[in-house]
């Protein structure tokens, strides 16, 4: 991957992340899953755009992450792509694609390569993966881990509650965290776990932490940008800070629009030819 985008302003790839992480600069991270969102938060700065299994809830509407699939995502991922020229672009593998076999991740990995043009995949899982990620590793396409709560596997936990708040479950994460970094995983996102620990884990590894519902004592901070600029209204964790109210802002937008129409005053003199 060349380090120059088309405007000679340096790319982030996995190594810029790595360098970030040794000198204290903290990692921006951000949900997109289309052309015009993705060329927006690139322009603005971020460090690194993930096209989330996250667009099955906030993008098709469905309650779970479980139903999107390879398909769609590389729809997703090539639609942000085309839109970035800075950030490092990863991509979630969906449910189905990677767990229990291998070769399958491989290949699902490989179609994610070849026709997003993405940069990194994502996966959920510790221990139970390594094999997967080990085999993707050979081909050269780095690896993002995700630990915590994992949502790919919410029938499992019962509850999107926090994770790890017991010693034991604790104790697993820790060590799944450097399984990840000694496979060689280039960064790692944890989610929705006590913010105590996910500074141990920060502290214990060499590679990016960033977290989302992890505290502040770690390598970054990802959110999903719906959620962030007010356009999903339904979701408020603890962990979201938002930063616009978008929703309102497009419903007045919309409101005022309808207006205009049946009152005739759009189009105006000036928009009309």
């Amino acid at each position: 991957m060349s380090t120059q985008s088309p405007g000679n302003e340096k790319r982030v790839t996995t190594h810029v992340l790595h360098e970030m992480k040794s000198r204290g600069e903290k990692i921006s991270m951000l949900t997109a899953y289309d052309y015009s969102m993705g060329r927006i938060i690139d322009a603005a700065g971020i460090d690194v755009i993930l096209v989330g299994d996250s667009a099955s809830n906030v993008m098709a509407g469905h309650e779970t992450t479980l139903p999107i699939t390879l398909d769609q995502m590389i729809y997703h991922a090539s639609s942000v792509v085309r839109g970035v020229q800075r950030a490092l672009v990863v991509v979630d593998l969906p449910f189905g694609s990677y767990q229990g076999n291998s070769k399958e991740a491989l290949a699902s990995t490989i179609r994610i390569m070849k026709e997003s043009g993405a940069h990194a995949v994502k996966m959920e899982g510790g221990e139970e993966i390594l094999e997967s990620i080990r085999r993707i590793l050979t081909a050269g396409v780095p690896v993002m881990g995700h630990l915590g709560l994992t949502p790919q596997s919410i029938y499992k936990f019962g509850t999107y509650a926090v994770r790890a708040t017991e010693d034991a479950e604790a104790e697993k994460l820790v060590g799944d965290a450097k399984l990840l970094e000694q496979a060689g995983c280039f960064a790692l996102v944890l989610e929705k776990i006590p913010s105590d620990l996910a500074h141990r884990v920060a502290k214990s590894i060499a590679i990016p932490v960033i977290g989302i519902g992890a505290g502040p004592h770690v390598d970054g901070q990802v959110l999903v940008v719906h959620d962030m600029l007010g356009i999903n209204n339904e979701f408020k964790p603890r962990f979201l800070r938002k930063y616009a109210d978008l929703h309102t802002t497009i419903t007045e937008a919309v409101q005022q629009y309808v207006r205009d129409v049946k009152s005739v005053d759009f189009p105006n003199d000036r928009e009309q030819y």
